[in-house]
Formats: structure tokens, sequence, C-alpha cells
């Protein structure tokens, strides 16, 4: 590749020649077009399965009761997030349909 080019030449190559493009006409031929043959119907191909793609998950561990003080259960909540605040917040908020006192204990990815 040769790097010594004139200005004029870097411009040829950047915005083509100045002089408008030959016009190229056709002529009008009376020759007949031959008929082309159909082609075969191409049966589509089955789609391959794409394997899935790795989604990110953090785990959310829970103490929930429905009784202050009183006996707790542990539950686990997996959410499809990179955000911790999101995950914990999604699990609250789960958790919290069923019972009435959540604590997160971790947020943890998997």
């Amino acid at each position: 590749m040769n790097t010594d080019l004139t200005e004029e030449e870097m411009r040829r190559a950047l915005f083509g020649s100045p002089a408008p493009a030959p016009k190229v006409t056709a002529l009008a031929s009376s020759t007949s077009i031959p008929d082309v043959a159909r082609a075969q119907a191409v049966k589509p191909q089955p789609k391959k399965k794409s394997t899935k793609a790795y989604t990110p998950r953090l785990r959310v561990t829970m103490q929930v009761t429905n009784e202050f003080e009183g006996k707790t259960y542990e539950l686990i909540h997996e959410a499809d997030t990179l955000s911790t605040l999101l995950a914990e917040q999604e699990a609250v908020k789960m958790a919290k349909k069923k019972y009435r006192y959540v604590k997160v204990i971790s947020v943890k990815s998997m």
C-alpha cells in the first residue's frame, strides 16, 4: 500500500472523481427474451434449537413468619437480575403476599 499520496489522490479516493460518471444507454433490441423454466420450490429447513443464553441469577434467602418473634421459616427466592437491590425488593414483595414479617438474610449469585 502506497502511503505517499498527493492531496488530489486522497480527495479522489475519499470523494470520487470530480467528473460525472459517463451515462450508459441501453440499446433497444428486437430480440425476444427466452422463456425461463420455473425453479423448484425449496423446502423450508427445520429451525435449529438455539442453546439458552446464560441468564444472571441471584438467590435471596429470607426468614419469614406471621407471628412477631414466633416460629420462623426459611424462604429462598431466585431472581433473574444482576441487581441485588432489585432481587431483594422482588423477593420481599413476593413474600409479603403470604407472610407478615420478612427478614432478608443474604443475597448471593448463583
